[in-house]
Formats: structure tokens, sequence, C-alpha cells
């Protein structure tokens, strides 16, 4: 019996070696599980590059010339259409047109001046100048 004894004990390790689980079958697993995250993130991202792309190819048929807010939530914007300026009121429940003009009133491209605006244009020259008068008589 002590021989049999023996054999029981050298399995038993045997055994437990034997069906711990395979570390190249658990690597490989995980790799396929991480590919397949993968594919679904590249997919999702190709899906919402493709729907963006059916908003519109021509941005600049409409046109924000300028925006002033009356309120806390209303605002009086600029637009430009098809060549024509359109005054609309914009509040929160609704959007409405307040004038239509045939010619531009303001051009798209030139910013819109203010006196403060010009203010500080006249202040950052009077820094930016001074500065670099004091470095000349230096």
């Amino acid at each position: 019996m002590p021989a049999l004894t023996r054999a029981q004990e050298q399995e038993g390790p045997a055994r437990e070696v034997a069906s711990a689980p395979d570390t190249v079958a658990t690597m490989l697993t995980l790799g396929v599980g991480l590919l397949a995250v993968i594919a679904i993130i590249f997919g999702c991202a190709w899906i919402v590059r493709r729907m963006s792309g059916m908003t519109g190819g021509n941005t600049r048929a409409i046109k924000v010339v300028s925006v002033m807010p009356m309120g806390t939530r209303e605002r009086i914007a600029l637009v430009e259409v098809g060549g024509k300026q359109i005054l609309i009121g914009v509040t929160p429940s609704a959007i409405r047109t307040l004038h239509v003009f045939d010619e531009p009133v303001v051009s798209a491209g030139d910013p819109v001046s203010s006196d403060f605006a010009r203010k500080l244009q006249g202040m950052i020259g009077k820094s930016w100048g001074s500065g670099s008068s004091s470095k000349e008589g230096s």
C-alpha cells in the first residue's frame, strides 16, 4: 500500500498543473477581445464621420455677419444668404425675420468697429510704441 499512496501523491500535483489554464490560450483570448474592442471603436468613428458628412458640404451658403445680444437670452443677428442680408431676432422659443436688405449693409469680411475696439487698439498702439521707443533710447 505504501507504493499506492506514493503514486497518488505524485499524480496529485500533476493533475493540478494540468488543470491550470493554458497561458497561451488565455493570451490569445485576451488579444482577440482587445482587437474586437478596437475594431468597434474604429467602426463607430467611421459611422460618425460618415454621418457628419451628410449635413452638407456647402458651409459658405449662409454667413453670420454680426450678432448683438439684446438681453440675457435674446439676440439680433445679421445673416447673409444668397447675396441678401437678413436681420433676424433669436429668442429661446423662436427665430423671426425682422428685415431683409436687398443690398449688403455690412460686408462679411470687414470687422465691425466699435468705440471700445478703437480705444483698445489705441491703448495697445501706445503701449507698443512707448515700449519700442524706450528700448531705442537705451
